[in-house]
This record gives C-alpha cells, structure tokens and sequence, in this order.
C-alpha cells in the first residue's frame, strides 16, 4: 500500500504515480479505477486533488472516461511496425494469437479501383477478411490481388497467413511495398466488424505491393484507432539538407 504523506511533493503528483502504477502493473487493460470518492477517502485528499491527478493521467492516454459509467485503464496500443510482414507475423512476435475470419473472397472487376496494372475490364481476386489478435477484432482488410501472379486463389485457404500461401504455394515473394496512411471514422459496416462504434476513429492504411515488378496486391487495411499507434524514425538522408536548406527535414 503506497500512502500520501506532507512534503514538498504534491499530493495530486503523489497520487497521480500511484495511479500510475494501478494503471501500468496491477489493473488489466479497460479495467475501472475507484471513484473520486473512493480515492478521496482512501488517500485523505480532496476530490479536487484526485480530479487533478486523473485528469492528467487521462491527458497523457493512461486512463480513458466513459461518461456516466466511470473512469477505467486505457487499453494498450500496438504500435505499428512499417515493414513488409504478415499480420500473422507480426502477431505470433508479439506473443498474440492470431486469427483471420474470411467475410468474402472471389473474382470481381476493379477497373481503376486496384493499382494491379490490369485492362479495365479484367477480373482480380478480390478478398475481404477481418483479422483477431487473442479474439479480438482489430483490422479490416479489403484487397485486390492480380490473377495473373497468383492464379486460382479463391481455391486457397485465406484463413492463414496470406503471405505464407503467396511464398509457398506460388513460389512469390512480395519484394516492394508503397504504403499510405491517414485516418477515417468508421462506417457502420466497418464499426460493426471491428465491434466498435460507428463513427470511432480509424487509421486506414493502404499498401500496393509487387514481386519482381509485377503488382500484386492493393489491399487497404482498417485498423482500430484506440488500439494503435504508429511509430517512425525520421532520418535527414537527403545530401545537402542542411537547417536552411529547401529539403530539409522536419522541425
């Protein structure tokens, strides 16, 4: 049991660590803290000393309030890695259990819809599947994949990693990705898949990916916003790039 005690420390940063510590060691992820009043009793401190440690620990993403229910811990972001790896891989790294639900997948025409570098009337694959860690919902991915690279893939079990059924079965190793991202709010069917509510945020990324220079896959991805993260390391590669320069990099 941690106390508070008179010093020159604060009482709401001293309740503000031991909150904390509940929040990071002892409390599972979207679990509820006790209540002002609770914490006001238990510590001998105001309730406007606990507004004042929790409202920082809500600003800094430690705790979350849902309104008219309480206040609870926050759940734990993955942090997105920007490489060319399988969900499932980066899954079974991170010491989940990964799972794929198959929604729908067969032969469509996506004229411009899909950089896969097809005729305007040419059929692809088009596969649309939801992906779990440890049972819970977190992406949504609707692709295109050429059928020229991976012929008969809506004969393949997609409820794997699709990347492994690429290399094995076909032989191909997706060499060159481009990614984009930005966010969304999430539509009603799209909300529903990931058990969230309709208009919670997003972040969407969409990768086109080759084998060799031959596209294969255009596939967007629909992640859960209050489960990721994403982290990148900026370096100034551009030569002459100086403080002053034009190109340079960001501030």
């Amino acid at each position: 049991m941690h106390e508070i005690v008179d010093g020159p420390k604060p009482k709401h940063a001293q309740l503000r660590e031991i909150l904390r510590r509940l929040a990071e060691h002892d409390l599972a992820p979207g679990s509820p803290i006790p209540s002002e009043r609770d914490l006001a009793e238990r510590y001998g401190v105001s309730r406007i000393t606990v507004r004042a440690a929790v409202g920082q620990l809500v600003a800094e993403g430690l705790l979350t309030r849902a309104k008219g229910r309480g206040t609870f811990t926050a759940q734990r972001r993955y942090d997105l890695q920007l490489h060319l790896t399988s969900f499932t891989s980066d899954m079974v790294t991170r010491g989940l259990e990964p799972s794929t639900e198959v929604i729908s997948c067969g032969e469509g025409v996506p004229g411009g819809e899909a950089a896969l570098g097809l005729d305007a009337d040419e059929t692809a694959y088009r596969v649309v599947r939801l992906r779990r860690a440890d049972g819970a919902p977190l992406a949504l991915e609707r692709g295109w994949y050429s059928p020229h690279v991976l012929p008969e893939l809506d004969r393949c079990d997609l409820s794997g990693s699709l990347y492994e059924i690429i290399a094995a079965r076909y032989g191909v190793q997706l060499d060159h990705a481009r990614q984009t991202v930005w966010a969304e709010t999430a539509d009603g069917e799209t909300a529903k898949a990931l058990e969230v509510r309709k208009g919670s945020p997003l972040l969407v990324f969409r990768r086109v990916a080759s084998s060799q220079g031959r596209p294969t896959e255009d596939v967007t991805s629909w992640y859960r916003g209050d489960l990721y993260q994403v982290t990148m390391q900026l370096d100034r590669t551009v030569p002459g790039s100086g403080p002053n320069s034009a190109k340079g990099g960001t501030t």
